[in-house]
């Protein structure tokens, strides 16, 4: 399974981003704020931009596995009946570590992670449940029960400063 997070708008405090599988739109995503980072820098570079828990995670590659129980996001009975709180995670980013595809509202509670949602409301997603589940049940849960690998580039359609 192929994932794209396309980031399409770039604000000094957020990024709004569209989520496609496999080339077919899902959802809409927000993120921290985009400094610029991408997969081919040091993490040297990567840690001298980086601002803790307000930094998007680098553009580039990745690999996403289903198969690490959330400590944080079991206790929540939302993501216990959806998934046993095995949400999406995303391995291997320099500089960043348990980031998650998971539910919220706006950057704030992103801390590194894609929240899901629509944006229909500046700097926001709204129905961020209703867009996470779509994603879990139509893509990441049948991936992961057919064993399928799952891969996610994050691309930027806008300059960085």
């Amino acid at each position: 399974m192929k994932i794209l997070l396309k980031r399409i708008y770039n604000c000094t405090t957020y990024c709004i981003s569209h989520i496609y599988v496999d080339g077919e739109y899902v959802c809409d995503a927000v993120e921290d704020y985009d400094r610029g980072l991408d997969q081919s820098m040091t993490l040297n570079e990567i840690k001298k931009r980086k601002v803790y828990r307000m930094t998007a995670i680098p553009t580039g590659t990745y690999e996403v596995t289903m198969n690490i129980q959330s400590p944080k996001f079991s206790q929540y009975k939302f993501y216990m009946d959806l998934c046993k709180g095995y949400l999406p995670r995303i391995l291997n980013i320099k500089g960043f570590d348990g980031v998650l595809f998971h539910c919220g509202s706006s950057a704030a509670s992103s801390a590194g992670c894609v929240i899901c949602g629509y944006n229909k409301i500046k700097g926001r997603v709204v129905d961020s449940q209703k867009a996470f589940t779509k994603l879990m049940k139509q893509h990441f849960i049948p991936a992961k029960m057919l064993g399928e690998k799952i891969i996610l580039t994050i691309t930027r359609t806008y300059k960085t400063t």
